[in-house]
């Protein structure tokens, strides 16, 4: 097999309850990965947020690159 190397562009919508519009923010960058909800209890707990719902809106290969390896 060949190797490649693939730029991949994501976007999400995330709906969260948060404190307010900059925690939310910081929330949604920090604990959303893969499409998946990465905060503990403790964290949603402590600083006072849920992420309710991850929708993937953009998924998207730009670019690709042969790498020059595995030929």
């Amino acid at each position: 097999m060949k190797t490649y190397e693939v730029l991949l562009s994501r976007s999400y919508v995330v709906t969260i309850q948060a404190r307010n519009e900059e925690e939310a923010s910081r929330q949604c960058e920090f604990y959303i990965g893969e499409e998946r909800d990465l905060s503990t209890e403790a964290e949603k707990e402590i600083e006072q947020f849920e992420i309710q719902k991850i929708e993937m809106r953009i998924n998207d290969a730009s670019e690709v690159r042969k790498l020059g390896i595995n030929e």
